[in-house]
């Protein structure tokens, strides 16, 4: 029904246009007017070419209503189809309208003639009713498509008939579904459109506290585009005054005023670059800190599921495209509008009739730059994605490039980055054609208005309508304004990258994290007592596997316990609990009896300290590192944590001792070092809870024996829980807990866990034993 009712209301327009249109041409009710017109047409007088226009209206619109009635399904895919047609159909008819004018005007008393502005205008206005027109048949509505087939449906009846029935309801299905499509394709647009605007307005609001400089760039803007706007028409002048005039008084005058306008333009557009550019450098650094802060906020769970490469993308190349593309072109816009409202101005003051002939590129330019901006946001962010994935494969190679180096897989990297990064480039060469397709077309626009503009002109100045300067003048006015216009062009697609660049930021910077570390409660007594109470949890990245199940067990205060069991049993996913880096789907993980949740996070990460099998060092010197996260340490403080990880002698025998730079990620030192530095790190806060996982696995058996015997002595006012397979290691904790599968099979001390004979026990006898049997069924210690 809406199908039709669109169609029927599209020719109503036609009927209206081609009424009003022929009314118009016979001066209301003088018939005998159409056969004068068409014997005695004169391009300037007559005005059968426009009524000729509404035939053409008429035909399109009566033709294109018919045609989706009578064949919905191929009509409206056809139809969606010819919006350039359409597009240039309606913008060849408003510009020939314009040309009309001018031919009109110069006629004696041509502005006197009402029945030629009432045809005139009601023309432009029809043309554009005709576009709309257009754009509802485009849009109607799935349900009117749905409407038309299932009449069709209806009026068949029997068994045959069901069969046809059918065949045009499956046809209706395909027509739903290709509307359909068309539909939310739109709606998406519009979708994507307010949200680049909305994003761009978001982005400006962070420039709120550089107003000021803003204000100062915009001052300079206004004087260095004044000046420019003046110096056409001072040329002009000067033209006047050599060749027309013959005065050089005149022209003399005409060139020191140019003179000074030009200085003082310069100096202005000296502020206003520096102001603009000074503001985006504050821009970038307010937009990558609140991201990075952002960052820091989030989740464990995020950094488990997101690539580094995506992040640091965004902190680095997005973020500058922001900044730059927002204050680039908003430097070009500004500048632009002024300069345009200026020319414009001028040149109705030199000529209104060639300033109507140059305004009619104005919206040929703003629906090129509009098909363009569309395709050009789309296209930038897949470049950016694409980008981003080829980062991803750089950094993940670079930050284990012993792991390359050992497998001698250099060449394969090198062409998976390379993969990745041809995706970008042929991204990259699509955009480069699209744009080069863009300047092909204004280049061309620009230049058949010159040509009209001097042929017009010369016309104008043999008549002696306007002067030589005047035509001079105006022509530099005409060139000043296509380059501003163009540039003011660009500014969209510009705009769009920035909004582009900043949804993904945007999306970092407004996520909230899954887990909040708003916890307040910071107990003056800390005892360490710990508690796991019918936990179940699963990873973040792997919702559907729990890694834990219901597990229960205490650690109680000074105590000394170790995680036992088969790698990937959970082990380390208790401890990572215990620091709140996750929340178990169900059961409770407590400290002293309160939940780790409802701790301050400071201080929880001041009461917990953890050293890990593969610890992480930082590209600062040794003290640096020992001393990471604590604002005031004292150097007694340092050496004796050291002395403690058993890492105060090789420390010392160091060139630089503890200023000693470890390199990135701890390069520099060897990984028991490493291991002992972090050990220091850990003690260093003199935690009430010390967590070790698989701390000392790359210690030599002197150095672990010294590092556990500090540990221990010490573990009176320390609970300890220890991850390990080392039997050294497990045999001297108090209690040992084994865990399998995410679930606590036994707990007991060593002696006690031995006589059980359960898997803690065959554990034990492996690594006691030389298995010859390479094919054991038996589950391994790791």
């Amino acid at each position: 029904m809406e199908l039709i009712k669109t169609a029927l209301g599209v020719l109503f327009f036609s009927l209206l246009d081609a009424v009003t249109s022929f009314l118009l041409l016979i001066h209301g009710n003088q018939v005998e007017r159409f056969t004068t017109e068409a014997s005695s047409f004169t391009v300037n007088s007559s005005l059968l070419d426009l009524w000729a226009l509404s035939i053409i209206r008429v035909a399109v619109c009566v033709g294109s209503s018919i045609g989706i009635v009578c064949n919905p399904t191929d009509g409206l895919h056809r139809l969606s189809k010819s919006k350039i047609a359409i597009t240039l159909t309606t913008g060849t008819m408003v510009i020939f309208t314009v040309i009309k004018l001018l031919m009109h005007s110069e006629l004696p008393d041509w502005y006197k003639d009402p029945w030629f502005w009432s045809l005139m205008v009601w023309t432009v206005l029809a043309s554009l009713l005709f576009y709309g027109c257009w754009l509802s048949l485009v849009n109607v509505k799935t349900t009117s498509v749905r409407h038309v087939n299932s009449v069709n449906v209806n009026i068949n009846e029997g068994d045959q008939e069901c069969l046809v029935g059918s065949t045009t309801s499956s046809v209706s299905d395909s027509v739903e579904d290709e509307v359909k499509c068309t539909d939310e394709s739109e709606e998406d647009g519009e979708k994507k459109n307010e949200g680049s605007r909305r994003t761009l307005l978001r982005l400006l609001s962070y420039s709120k506290p550089d107003l000021p400089y803003i204000l100062m760039g915009f001052v300079g803007l206004l004087l260095s585009s004044s000046g420019n706007i003046f110096l056409p028409l001072y040329t002009g002048k000067v033209i006047d005054g050599i060749v027309v005039e013959k005065n050089r008084a005149k022209f003399t005058q005409a060139i020191v005023i140019m003179c000074l306008i030009s200085v003082v333009s310069a100096l202005a557009a000296g502020v206003r670059v520096g102001m603009f550019r000074y503001t985006m450098s504050r821009l970038n650094y307010r937009i990558n800190n609140l991201l990075f802060q952002s960052i820091l906020k989030q989740e464990i769970g995020f950094f488990d599921v997101t690539r580094t490469g995506n992040i640091t993308s965004r902190l680095t190349s997005d973020t500058t495209t922001m900044s730059e593309s927002l204050s680039l072109n908003m430097n070009i816009f500004l500048r632009s509008i002024i300069q345009v409202i200026g020319y414009v101005v001028m040149m109705f003051g030199l000529s209104w009739r060639l300033t109507v002939l140059a305004l009619v590129a104005i919206p040929l330019l703003a629906a090129i730059s509009d098909y363009y901006g569309d395709y050009c946001e789309k296209q930038t962010k897949e470049v950016q994605d694409s980008l981003a994935k080829a980062n991803n494969i750089a950094e993940e190679a670079v930050s284990t490039i012993r792991t390359v180096r050992s497998f001698a897989n250099e060449d394969g990297e090198a062409k998976e980055y390379a993969n990745k990064l041809s995706v970008t480039y042929k991204l990259r060469i699509q955009l480069a054609w699209v744009y080069a397709g863009y300047i092909v077309s204004n280049q061309f626009l620009d230049l058949m208005f010159e040509v009209s503009t001097l042929f017009y002109g010369g016309h104008l100045v043999l008549n002696g309508v306007v002067s030589g300067g005047q035509l001079v003048s105006f022509i530099l006015y005409s060139l000043e304004l296509g380059g501003s216009l163009e540039n003011m062009s660009s500014v969209y697609t510009g705009l769009m990258e920035a909004a582009g660049a900043s949804v993904k930021v945007f999306e970092y910077m407004d996520r909230k994290p899954k887990i909040t570390n708003d916890g307040q409660e910071m107990p003056s007594d800390l005892k360490g007592h710990i508690e796991f109470k019918n936990v179940t949890f699963g990873y973040p990245s792997r919702p559907d596997a729990d890694v834990l199940k219901d597990v229960c067990f205490t650690v109680s205060p000074g105590e000394v316990v170790a995680l036992v069991g088969p790698s990937g049993g959970g082990k380390s996913t208790c401890v990572s609990l215990l620091q709140h880096f996750y929340e178990p789907q169900s059961g409770s993980v407590m400290l002293d009896g309160i939940p780790v949740n409802h701790l301050q996070h400071k201080y929880l990460h001041s009461q917990v300290a953890m050293v890990r099998q593969e610890p992480v060092l930082y590209a600062k010197s040794i003290n640096d590192n020992i001393k990471y996260g604590l604002s005031e340490c004292s150097e007694e403080r340092i050496q004796e944590a050291a002395e403690q990880a058993n890492a105060h002698k090789f420390i010392t025998e160091l060139r630089d001792k503890y200023g000693t730079q470890t390199g990135e990620k701890g390069a520099q030192l060897s990984g028991g070092q490493k291991q002992r530095v972090a050990i220091a790190r850990a003690l260093v806060r003199n935690p009430k809870v010390l967590l070790l996982d698989e701390a000392t696995s790359a210690l030599d058996a002197e150095s672990e024996h010294l590092v556990q015997q500090a540990l221990y002595q010490g573990s009176r006012d320390r609970t300890i829980l220890i991850i390990a397979h080392r039997l050294s290691t497990v045999e001297k904790a108090d209690r040992i807990v084994v865990i399998d599968h995410g679930k606590v099979l036994e707990q007991g001390s060593h002696q006690q866990l031995i006589r059980d004979g359960g898997m803690y026990a065959r554990l034990v006898q492996r690594q006691l034993l030389v298995v010859e049997d390479n094919d054991s069924t038996e589950e391994p210690i790791t």
